[in-house]
């Protein structure tokens, strides 16, 4: 792959898997979309149908605020393979100008937010770290 940026390509994804881990240290990764903007990646929790609104997500950064966002690229050309991970510091917005900042922005990038609803957390990860790879 010829100017391979790893932000842009991040950003540019359309999903990513956040991590993070439980409070007796298990894994814990799930599918998200998302949007970054000057290092900081924003999801957050839409009314999509869910099992429970408790979602582990949550209660795993509010015991460790430590994860990874992970975004990749897969084709049967190998020589088009690429990964970008960021790692960082989750917070969770209830309220305020950040969760309103993050529905903003995820409902810039995302068409289907017209018709599905923004209604709970906002998670905000401060990038600390940028890891890449690509063929």
């Amino acid at each position: 792959m010829v100017d391979f940026d790893p932000k842009t390509s991040f950003a540019a994804a359309p999903v990513a898997r956040l991590a993070t881990v439980t409070p007796d240290g298990t894994p814990h990764l799930v599918p998200v979309v998302f949007v970054l903007r000057d290092d900081v990646v924003y999801t957050a929790v839409d009314a999509k149908p869910k099992s429970t609104q408790r979602l582990r997500r949550l209660a795993n950064i509010e015991h460790n605020p430590r994860v990874s966002v992970l975004v990749d690229h897969y084709a049967d050309d190998w020589a088009q393979l690429w990964w970008v991970r960021a790692d960082g510091i989750a917070l969770i917005h209830r309220e305020g100008n950040t969760q309103q900042a993050g529905y903003d922005l995820l409902r810039a990038k995302y068409r289907q937010y017209q018709a599905v609803p923004l209604d709970g957390p906002v998670i905000a990860v401060a990038v600390q770290r940028w890891s890449s790879w690509h063929a």
